[in-house]
């Protein structure tokens, strides 16, 4: 039977970080999923969270297990707004002060450059760490060496793509 190599000694420095970005980012999750929602209920469109397709290896005791994705992860959100244009959302967050490129997986690079191809709205969705959020649209997260002359963006590059809030905190993604 293999065994698993030994997990190295715990950093309590970066556990702690690593649970502030892990609840940091849920949270963003949460508003998102909170803004599609309601654009669902008033009509103005169905966008739904993608599943990420996961397997369950081995059962363990009570409610621990072992498993693995099973399928490379496609754009966090898609659906079609009223009108019937397709649109597709990958989300990212970051609690630092920058995003590089790279944070968008070969796999949904592909996913969104054929939807964008066929005719779908398609956007990247960042959260910083300062609660603001931009939508960048596509062809500009592409082209960001181009557009910004690096491979990384910051808030300040993102200025035009703010994403206007309501008085209810949901985010005025799709105005």
């Amino acid at each position: 039977m293999n065994q698993l190599p030994p997990l190295p000694s715990p950093n309590p420095v970066r556990q702690k970080q690593g649970r502030k970005n892990r609840a940091e980012g849920k949270a963003f999750e949460e508003r998102l999923d909170a803004t599609f929602a309601y654009y669902t209920d008033k009509g103005y469109a169905q966008i739904d969270k993608t599943p990420e397709p996961f397997k369950i290896i081995k059962r363990l005791e009570q409610t621990r297990f072992i498993g693995c994705f099973i399928k490379r992860a496609q754009p966090d959100y898609k659906g079609t707004i009223k009108g019937g244009r397709s649109v597709i959302f990958e989300a990212k967050y970051t609690s630092g002060d920058r995003i590089t490129q790279d944070r968008v997986s070969d796999a949904q690079c592909s996913y969104m450059n054929l939807a964008s191809e066929l005719g779908a709205k398609c956007y990247v969705i960042i959260g910083f760490h300062t609660n603001t959020v931009y939508r960048i649209p596509w062809s500009v997260w592409t082209d960001m060496k181009e557009v910004f002359g690096r491979k990384y963006v910051t808030e300040q590059d993102l200025k035009q793509y703010r994403v206007a809030e309501s008085w209810n905190d949901l985010l005025l993604i799709l105005d």
